[in-house]
């Protein structure tokens, strides 16, 4: 029976090496999770895409009224913090964004707000939402 020689032994020491460097790397990317509180991410947006998610979900039960009121706690925390909240607040440090994600929140609550006892068109709200929660990850 032959042996490998040393340098072939290193040579294939160092590529399993390599590849599992590679993996571990890979995996880490891939998995890259976010802390969590209670159910809401801890990133600079978390609070503002729970609110969203809740509202959302008492849209979809039905609950047009809850689903308004909450969004307008979702709008006056998200003015109070991040348009004057300081030199920290968005509006401050990247106002093109701040627009942006104002815009597509307004986009979002608008038609809950103006429900009068007919409820707004599911595809619209739901394309709101989803529009706003984009928005939201581009200031985590």
């Amino acid at each position: 029976m032959k042996y490998p020689s040393g340098k072939a032994a290193q040579a294939v020491i160092l590529l399993i090496f390599a590849l599992s460097l590679c993996s571990a790397a890979s995996l880490n990317a891939q998995e890259k999770k976010v802390g969590q509180s209670n159910g809401v991410e801890n990133t600079k947006m978390g609070a503002y895409r729970a609110l969203a998610q809740h509202i959302y979900t008492d849209f979809q039960k039905g609950d047009i009224a809850a689903a308004a009121e909450m969004g307008r706690v979702l709008e006056r925390v998200w003015d109070k913090a991040e348009d004057y909240g300081g030199d920290a607040a968005l509006s401050k440090t990247n106002r093109k964004l701040f627009d942006e994600i104002d815009k597509a929140m307004d986009q979002f609550l608008t038609p809950l707000w103006e429900a009068k006892g007919k409820p707004p068109d599911t595809a619209k709200v739901k394309a709101a939402y989803n529009a706003y929660l984009e928005k939201l990850k581009l200031a985590d």
